[in-house]
């Protein structure tokens, strides 16, 4: 209770750069909190996107189709690969658009033997197209070049940014709390000096400024956890009901568990951040 009472009074006594540390904190919390799901939803969105693109490899009538299907079905980037016959894709064809046989009839099937690949990642599709491209008797090859590099160069793009900004804010708060609590320290500096010649130990004198770090990441992560939870749910309602075609996660099994980290995170930054403050300016003192 004596380390508690002690970090609430220094808080209260410094309560400007208290305040800069929170808000810092807070701010990197609901960054952070908004990059992890905004990732968690693209990847989600990936996924969807996965399970519907294909690599089309065009055969010319002198290829070897089977021994080309052995091949790509051997490279690691692709898990499944099949071959649709001309006549087989004549009949896709009929079936969404029915004058593509009287067509055929008048000029013959001018659909070639296809390979079609699926890839377990949506951004080795380029990387198995340049592959198959180089394959004798394949004529072209097709990978929905156009959204697919879109995609892939989006979400990178996301990443990148998102993280960048949530380590210079983290890299921000470590540094206020540093502050914070050097200034904690050095307004009960006569207090810690008496405290050091009555044999107090480096433990006893850290404890205060360490739970004041704490309470700082714990008010920090609760505020920063509440909004992400009810602007997420209200967000994800609204995607939902007016943008059905995103496949919004909303299994709250998964998204908690993520809410909770972020939260944890602001509690551990806020005692590691108390943890060198306190060694540095004791070591100072020596």
């Amino acid at each position: 209770m004596y380390h508690l009472r002690q970090a609430l009074l220094a808080m209260r006594a410094n309560l400007t750069a208290t305040l800069s540390t929170l808000t810092t904190m807070t701010l990197t919390l609901l960054t952070l909190g908004g990059v992890l799901l905004l990732t968690l939803n693209v990847n989600r969105t990936l996924e969807r996107l996965e399970s519907q693109v294909e690599v089309a490899a065009y055969l010319t009538p002198a290829a070897k189709p089977e021994e080309l299907l052995r091949t790509v079905r051997a490279y690691p980037q692709v898990i499944e690969a099949r071959l649709v016959t001309s006549e087989e894709i004549l009949k896709e064809m009929t079936r969404d658009y029915p004058y593509t046989r009287e067509a055929a009839e008048l000029t013959g099937n001018p659909f070639p033997d296809t390979l079609r690949m699926r890839v377990g990642k949506v951004e080795d599709s380029r990387r198995v197209a340049v592959a198959a491209q180089v394959l004798p008797g394949v004529e072209s090859v097709e990978y929905g070049e156009d959204y697919i590099d879109s995609a892939v160069r989006a979400l990178t793009a996301v990443r990148a940014v998102g993280y960048g900004m949530v380590a210079l804010l983290l890299l921000g708060t470590l540094f206020n709390i540093l502050n914070a609590v050097r200034v904690a320290m050095f307004a009960r500096r006569n207090e810690i000096s008496v405290m050091r010649l009555l044999g107090a130990t480096r433990s006893f004198i850290r404890m205060p400024h360490l739970i004041e770090g704490m309470l700082v990441g714990l008010v920090a992560a609760t505020v920063a956890v509440t909004a992400l939870a009810l602007g997420y749910r209200t967000l994800a309602e609204r995607l939902v009901l007016f943008a059905p075609i995103f496949p919004v996660v909303t299994d709250w099994d998964v998204l908690w568990p993520l809410l909770l980290g972020v939260g944890l995170l602001g509690v551990l930054v806020g005692l590691v951040g108390s943890l060198f403050a306190t060694r540095r300016y004791l070591q100072e003192l020596e």
